[in-house]
């Protein structure tokens, strides 16, 4: 059972955000709110501001205006306990090519406060469907099995909010499904997820919105 569950179920809210890059303003006046098994797909062309947003509920980008609460307070002013329960994935995946996967699992899981054993790590990497490529350096990996060590992290992160840019790339069929499948449970059980993709996906939630970033 994952620890948020002993907890009460936090809300997330954005209240008027304005995003500006450089000279030029990417959106302004973005209201959501989402509550545990709640889902919201960021959607918009590319330079709508998706990922400055996902970044922005990341702690990692200011808004211009407006603020992002955590439960009616300010991510700013949470600090550890609100990033020790978000988990953000960009589209990247900050994978390292001279580590094994397990090496860049466990790592991963470090940075973000969870300290998992070899066993564990394995684990999860077989679950996503890596058995037999989990000590294998992650530069003779594919894109696609470079983006499940990624998402592997997801298995082990034990935090209600999820963060998920363009979580799909690269994934076939089958390991589209197998994320899916992650995804659905990890509402089910009461989290939290936000996340963009430009891939149609199907994901039965309690509750699920779209935010449309023009």
């Amino acid at each position: 059972m994952p620890l948020f569950l002993r907890r009460k179920m936090p809300t997330l809210q954005g209240i008027d955000l304005t995003c500006v890059r450089g000279d030029r303003k990417l959106f302004s006046g973005v209201n959501f709110y989402l509550e545990g098994g709640g889902l919201m797909q960021v959607q918009g062309p590319n330079g709508s501001g998706k990922t400055s947003l996902l970044r922005m509920l990341c702690g990692l980008a200011t808004p211009a205006h407006g603020k992002i609460c955590w439960e009616d307070a300010e991510i700013r002013s949470l600090a550890g306990v609100y990033y020790g329960a978000m988990t953000y994935l960009g589209h990247l995946g900050g994978v390292k090519d001279d580590l094994s996967a397990i090496e860049n699992l466990r790592i991963s899981s470090a940075l973000a406060g969870v300290e998992i054993g070899e066993g564990k790590a394995r684990e999860a990497l077989q679950q996503m469907g890596l058995r037999g490529r989990e000590m294998l350096p992650a530069k003779v990996l594919s894109q696609g099995q470079r983006r499940r060590v990624a998402l592997a992290r997801l298995l082990v992160c034990g935090t209600v909010l999820w963060i998920l840019d363009e979580p799909l790339t690269a994934l076939d069929t089958a390991a589209v499904k197998l994320v899916q499948g992650l995804m659905e449970r990890h509402l089910e059980h009461g989290g939290m997820i936000v996340m963009t993709t430009h891939q149609e996906i199907e994901i039965t939630a309690a509750a699920t919105q779209r935010l449309q970033l023009a």
